[in-house]
């Protein structure tokens, strides 16, 4: 067959195609069935030389890529090191993403014990191959020699290799991104993030190394819009990582943050995105690590711009509404916001009332939901004594300030607008409710309970969900209560004839009746 298959490739391609193609998870036999027919050294031979059969090469490399990701697949890697080497040089962008993938399923599919799989790869010097396609492949050759040094960052040797003792050595990654293109810097930088992603312990070597003073000389310099841009994307997602806030505290990346969000002669794109990265930075539970000031400074910068912002960019301010109640999301944060003597909060609160712009209205609804604790456990959703009453004064003060005087009035308001913001306002007051003065308020109003109990009033999920919960959070918080007062026991027999509808039954359940009928006879 294999004779065969020099003289006919075709016979090799239907083969191969058929393989590729296979709908299913090829297993390990049927691997080893099809390389019984065509060993790995004839696949090798005919993708080299290059025959003239449309579609040979492009199958071939499925066909191969499938192989290698099998367990038995990956078991015959470490025999085909020349062709990872010879594949990661080559002129054809397909090959080279081949080649990194299966560098990629030797590691992942290494036992770990004696690092065998990672010493291979030092041992061939696949290293400096991967760094060359990271940073002059095209965008699938980048993107897989990534993912093959983020899985060969998970071995002990493959630390050594990507962090090297000496700082001069070519493949330093700091070396790699200062003597590259700026598409290649981008990539590199990429690379550190994801190194960073990998384990606490990788993230300390990415420190020590001061790589990610990189990604922070290039959002301080702001040379080139476009770059700053994919680099704020970056640290966006770096945001994500969750053992990113330890070392916050050692960076200067906050700081930068805050100076690009307080810049206004910057692009309005730029600072969205550091509003948006600062909100990610400050969500977690525990900001202990975090210095202070830094955090401080963040919020002071938020409250200035906001300020600025009234009247005019109406999605930069969409964004930074958005922030305070992701940063809200958490009791800690909720309290950072409701601490000051002129506390940001107030602009989600002011927001969230007014009907001139219905962007900012919905994005500080949703905010203020956040901040008052609708997506905490019952035990969290109460902040401090100091917040709740900065909080309790903030809502009074605008209602106050409003034609509608006082907040029950405020809630009846944003409950008879359209859909989305009334999803965004049974939100809010599930929230709320938690509070005995929001629980008065509502109480006061019958409007706003006769909203809350209609079935009828909601026709998407989302909306019946959200003001189900809305409904039931009143009555728990009314049931705690324990009264006797004729008016709230009314109000609370009602709410509980809708939490035992559920949040989709329009009407109580109609029991089946029978009919009785004469049958048609022919």
């Amino acid at each position: 067959m294999e004779e065969l298959s020099h003289e006919d490739p075709s016979v090799l391609l239907e083969a191969a195609s058929e393989f590729a193609l296979y709908p299913g998870v090829q297993n390990d036999e049927s691997v080893k069935n099809l390389l019984d027919r065509f060993p790995l050294p004839l696949i090798f031979s005919a993708l080299q030389n290059k025959s003239d059969v449309p579609g040979l090469e492009s199958t071939l490399l499925n066909c191969l890529e499938r192989i290698f990701r099998t367990k038995y697949g990956a078991s015959l890697i470490p025999q085909c090191m020349t062709f990872i080497q010879v594949g990661l040089s080559a002129e054809s962008q397909s090959v080279r993403c081949l080649a990194c993938k299966a560098v990629s399923s030797l590691l992942d599919n290494d036992d770990k014990v004696d690092d065998a799989a990672a010493q291979l790869v030092i041992d061939h010097g696949i290293y400096p191959s991967l760094l060359d396609s990271l940073t002059h492949g095209d965008e699938l050759v980048a993107a897989s020699s990534t993912n093959a040094i983020k899985s060969l960052a998970s071995s002990p040797k493959g630390i050594d290799v990507i962090f090297p003792a000496n700082v001069d050595e070519s493949t330093h990654l700091r070396n790699v991104a200062a003597n590259c293109s700026s598409l290649g810097r981008v990539r590199v930088m990429a690379l550190i993030v994801k190194l960073f992603s990998v384990s606490s312990s990788v993230a300390s070597r990415v420190h020590n190394s001061n790589l990610l003073n990189l990604l922070e000389a290039e959002v301080d310099s702001k040379n080139d819009m476009l770059t700053t841009l994919s680099v704020l994307e970056l640290l966006y997602e770096f945001s994500e990582i969750p053992h990113a806030a330890e070392f916050l505290s050692r960076s200067t990346l906050l700081q930068l943050l805050t100076t690009l969000i307080s810049d206004a002669s910057v692009e309005s794109i730029l600072r969205s995105r550091a509003i948006m990265i600062s909100a990610r930075l400050l969500s977690p539970e525990d900001l202990s690590c975090l210095d202070e000031s830094n955090v401080n400074a963040v919020l002071e910068a938020l409250d200035a711009r906001l300020e600025s912002l009234k009247g005019q960019d109406a999605d930069e301010c969409e964004i930074a509404l958005e922030a305070l109640g992701q940063i809200g999301s958490s009791n800690q944060g909720a309290v950072l916001l409701l601490s000051s003597s002129s506390p940001v909060a107030r602009h989600v609160v002011e927001a969230a009332f007014d009907r001139q712009g219905r962007g900012a209205q919905l994005a500080a609804l949703h905010a203020l939901g956040n901040i008052s604790g609708e997506n905490r456990s019952d035990h969290s959703k109460l902040l401090n004594d100091t917040a709740e009453e900065c909080l309790r004064r903030i809502i009074y003060d605008t209602a106050g300030e409003s034609p509608k005087l006082t907040p029950s009035g405020l809630f009846l308001s944003v409950l008879r607008q359209d859909s989305e913001v009334r999803l965004a306002a049974y939100r809010l007051l599930t929230g709320l409710v938690a509070r005995q003065w929001c629980l008065q308020q509502i109480c006061s109003k019958q409007e706003i309970i006769d909203i809350v109990t209609d079935a009828h009033s909601e026709s998407t999920k989302n909306g019946m969900d959200a003001r189900y919960n809305c409904c039931k959070s009143i009555y728990n918080a009314l049931s705690a209560l324990d009264t006797t007062h004729p008016s709230l026991i009314k109000i609370a027999t009602k709410l509980q004839e809708a939490v035992r509808r559920g949040p989709y039954l329009s009407r109580d359940r109609m029991e089946a009746q029978p009919t009785v009928a004469t049958s048609d006879r022919f």
